[in-house]
């Protein structure tokens, strides 16, 4: 269990736990801690385009489209391998050089419930990278590329709707050229 996340927060009660997720009660306080931490990559195409996977999710009985994204393997791979591997799975793209995984600021998704940030990365790609990637994991539906005005058009109509997603393309969109 770990109870670093909310030192202050006792006494610390776990109600459920599988490989993925815990629930706990944190002195009155209900939090869901993942197992592993969680990250987030912005592969960024020629500083215009941005990747973006329509991921499979059966519990809304949609695609909606992200960012790749996932957990980072505690003790087995830094926070940038475990980006490079989720960018591989997710797009087919494969990164060899870790120095080009930048860090970006972290975001907190859900601080009511969620303890802990989202580590977030970029990573600048050429055309050429992306147009040479291979089949994505099963999980993914589609691997699209989309530009400032698109990302812009589809954040204003909901159409790109997860959170994360659209916080940390906001943030992107907002950076001058």
């Amino acid at each position: 269990m770990n109870t670093l996340i909310c030192p202050h927060l006792q006494p610390v009660e776990t109600l459920h736990t599988n490989p993925w997720f815990a629930l706990r009660n944190r002195g009155g306080y209900y939090t869901i801690e993942e197992s592993e931490a969680q990250g987030a990559i912005l592969p960024i195409v020629e500083r215009h385009w941005v990747v973006m996977v329509r991921v499979k999710r059966p519990l809304i009985n949609d695609c909606p489209l992200e960012l790749p994204a996932g957990g980072i393997a505690r003790n087995l791979e830094t926070p940038q391998q475990g980006m490079r591997r989720e960018l591989e799975e997710e797009t087919g793209i494969f990164i060899d050089n870790l120095a080009r995984i930048e860090p970006l600021h972290a975001l907190s998704i859900f601080p009511n419930r969620h303890p802990c940030r989202i580590s977030l990365f970029q990573v600048d790609l050429t055309q050429e990278e992306f147009d040479n990637r291979k089949p994505p994991d099963d999980e993914i539906e589609e691997v699209v590329l989309l530009s400032r005005k698109q990302l812009t058009q589809m954040i204003q109509s909901g159409e790109i709707y997860v959170m994360l997603a659209v916080a940390v393309i906001s943030r992107w969109l907002l950076e001058p050229i």
